[in-house]
């Protein structure tokens, strides 16, 4: 018999379930928190008293009010990062509330520790309101070396995420948006490269006009990408759409040099890429319809938009947003590398060269382990964060953002 996972500040008594329901272990692991504050510096006797708070602290905060910069030196702001919702769009549950955010807040936290060894606090605001959630954050800004955005709907993020970088010279990252991107493009290198291909020679078509839809088409773009249509819920976004947000018009100006228009399947015929981040089931008709040696990246959770065993049948490349099967694209393998190269660093902000040079990095790490099946590697993978975090910090200095 299986042997129970238990927390151990949990009281099975008192599980959500009751005392009549089944043992559920997500409750269990959850009870109390998954994550707590640790002192790094011991507090013995009244001699560490008197250093790690008063009278010894006084000097710090002295030395600090005369050089600002020494703030990153003597406090744990330059490896902190503030994780930020307003629970609006959390995993797959949509418009959940802060109190709801919190748990995937604090996996998030727990994940920048484990695989980046930086510091995170989740904060989650009881505001929908874009400006409030700006000037909220800047107050805050002081305390923590970057800013992590997370789980915010679309359009607001963008708007908040821009408001941000312009007001503050910390690392503003929208992972929903950016750290899905960095990981399609490094799937996407090793891909094209399995095949003989550049991304130069590739159409892809992607369903879902949301904050990682669009970001994924727009760095795809710079990072080199022949030619992508994106698919909303009525269709491609195309210039001759008249019912477009100034969001999806702009990306309209951006995409579909091909000038499609119609459906989602009609653009899939002859595609090289189908990238799937809006839910959804494709029909097996229209995969069946995309060029020869194409790829299938359906990062649906947990119902990838086309199952692998149809997208195995036509695609020489098949990913999801599952651990269960091959090629998982998940941001894990970016958001702890990028941010723990931009602390290292002291970067003012994460720039486009950084994030393509930590999609290299990441392609890179495959080498020549390269395989249909091996497109990607593994969270669990020792040498991911440190080739992120590496690659990050040089190009960061490279781009003249770096302070250090």
């Amino acid at each position: 018999m299986a042997a129970e996972i238990v927390n151990p500040r949990s009281d099975s008594s008192t599980d959500h379930e009751g005392a009549d329901e089944p043992f559920d272990p997500a409750f269990a692991l959850h009870r109390g928190g998954k994550m707590a504050v640790q002192a790094t510096v011991p507090i013995r006797d009244k001699d560490d008293l008197s250093l790690a708070y008063t009278p010894g602290v006084a000097k710090v905060c002295s030395a600090i009010a005369e050089r600002p910069e020494l703030v990153n030196d003597y406090t744990w702001k330059s490896n902190v990062v503030a994780v930020v919702t307003d629970g609006t769009a959390v995993l797959g549950l949509g418009d959940i509330g802060p109190e709801a955010s919190l748990p995937v807040m604090e996996g998030k936290a727990i994940l920048f520790k484990q695989f980046g060894g930086v510091d995170a606090v989740p904060i989650a605001l009881a505001t929908t309101d874009a400006d409030e959630i700006v000037e909220t954050v800047v107050r805050l800004a002081p305390s923590f070396g970057g800013v992590n955005l997370e789980d915010i709907s679309a359009p607001r993020c963008f708007e908040i995420e821009r408001k941000l970088q312009e007001r503050l010279d910390i690392p503003v990252f929208h992972d929903d948006q950016h750290g899905t991107a960095v990981v399609t493009l490094a799937a996407l290198r090793n891909a094209a490269k399995l095949t003989g291909r550049t991304l130069g020679e590739l159409r892809a078509v992607i369903s879902g006009a949301g904050a990682a839809g669009i970001a994924i088409a727009k760095f795809l773009l710079e990072a080199g990408l022949g030619d992508v249509a994106v698919a909303d819920r009525k269709g491609i976004v195309s210039r001759d759409r008249d019912d477009l947000t100034p969001v999806k018009r702009e990306l309209a100006e951006l995409t579909n040099k091909a000038g499609l228009s119609g459906s989602l399947e009609a653009a899939l015929a002859g595609a090289d890429v189908f990238i799937g981040v809006s839910g959804g089931t494709v029909p097996e008709p229209a995969v069946a319809s995309m060029a020869p040696d194409s790829f299938v990246f359906a990062m649906a959770n947990p119902n990838p938009e086309v199952h692998p065993d149809i997208a195995h049948k036509y695609a020489a490349v098949v990913a999801t947003g599952r651990s269960d099967y091959p090629n998982q694209i998940n941001n894990v393998l970016a958001f702890p590398g990028i941010f723990a190269g931009a602390l290292q660093v002291r970067a003012s902000r994460i720039t486009e060269g950084m994030k393509i040079a930590a999609a290299d990095a990441l392609a890179g790490v495959v080498g020549d382990e390269l395989s249909a099946a091996y497109v990607i590697p593994s969270p669990f993978d020792e040498r991911v964060a440190p080739a992120v975090t590496a690659a990050v910090a040089a190009a960061a200095r490279a781009e003249g953002v770096a302070r250090s």
